[in-house]
């Protein structure tokens, strides 16, 4: 019997050694390589755009809003970057094809393609409307798949590539409140898991990122519905305490240190790890304690179906002691 252990654990180091080694022979070379981060002018976009610069990639970022833009370019070259920022809606095929376009006439090729980009609306089920699910569903699904289907034939013809789909542990755990985002990154994470034995075989590693709540001060755009300040309340202090959150400059070395490896799944924090395993090994109990949550969160009501955004929803808790940290984020990750 204790021959057997013996065996057993030597048959285990060695394929954990054999993982490391595989995993190291496949680390990509970030040098020269032409990287596109959509969502890149602020949180985790913009951190994750800092690891590429700081590797020696040439980054070109995308967002909507130019100051923000104007804002992370400085930032980037400032930091030695070689860097483009353009504005693009990514949900719009024309504003994408020409995004593209400018990227190869200024950068090159695309080596690297970052899906960032997102939007979040929180408020219950009965305040949530179609145009609610299409929004998010033309952000977290549509935009990606397009992006995806654009830069993949470059990459397949040089049997050379990595994609990464920045998804949720909302794509894991169907998280009350956020029923348009949760549904929209599930189906982000199929995707990108699909795509991922598909395009295997071609030399591109395809790796979906799954953060759990990140002190970025992201909640500042958020855009809440019903009780909109109770609502943004309970997600700003959610989203900035230790217990519950990760300093977001951890997650995206993490992001670019699985992107680098070809890894297939990076889920971001702890917290998440361990809510994601509790999910998939109990799943009705999960959801039971769930809906105990449910039963916490603000009741419909306030300003219904409108929206308002997160820095037009402040409280007496956010911001306050509870949400310094995300606060402080803000500042530094341009949410602002």
């Amino acid at each position: 019997m204790k021959n057997l252990r013996v065996m057993s654990y030597a048959v285990l180091g060695a394929a954990v050694l054999a993982r490391r080694v595989v995993r190291h022979m496949r680390a990509y070379d970030l040098r020269d390589k032409v990287a596109l981060v959509t969502g890149g002018s602020r949180g985790l976009g913009l951190l994750i755009a800092r690891e590429l610069v700081a590797r020696g990639a040439k980054v070109a970022i995308c967002a909507r809003s130019q100051a923000q833009l104007d804002r992370a370019r400085r930032d980037l070259e400032e930091r030695g970057g070689q860097v483009l920022a353009a504005a693009c809606d990514v949900t719009s095929q024309v504003e994408v094809s020409a995004l593209l376009a400018l990227v190869t006439a200024q950068l090159g090729p695309i080596d690297v393609l970052v899906n960032n980009a997102g939007v979040i609306q929180v408020g219950p089920a009965e305040h949530m409307e179609l145009s609610d699910y299409n929004e998010a569903m033309a952000t977290h699904f549509w935009a990606p798949l397009r992006l995806i289907q654009a830069v993949t034939p470059g990459m397949v013809e040089r049997r050379s590539g990595r994609i990464v789909n920045v998804s949720s542990i909302g794509g894991k755990i169907a998280v009350p409140h956020l029923l348009p985002y949760t549904a929209s990154k599930f189906a982000l994470i199929g995707l990108s898991e699909g795509m991922r034995v598909e395009l295997r075989k071609h030399g591109v590693y395809v790796t979906t990122v799954v953060p759990g709540l990140m002190r970025t001060g992201s909640a500042r755009n958020a855009l809440f519905k019903g009780k909109h300040r109770a609502e943004h309340a309970w997600f700003a202090v959610g989203d900035s305490l230790p217990l519950t959150s990760m300093a977001a400059a951890r997650a995206a070395r993490q992001v670019v240190d699985a992107l680098r490896h070809g890894d297939a799944e990076v889920i971001l924090s702890i917290q998440a790890k361990i809510a994601a395993r509790l999910y998939a090994l109990a799943p009705g109990l999960a959801q039971r304690a769930l809906e105990l949550v449910n039963r916490l969160l603000p009741p419909p009501g306030g300003i219904g179906a409108a929206r308002a955004a997160g820095r037009d929803s402040q409280s007496t808790m956010a911001p306050s002691i509870l949400t310094r940290a995300s606060d402080v984020a803000a500042v530094n990750l341009n949410e602002t």
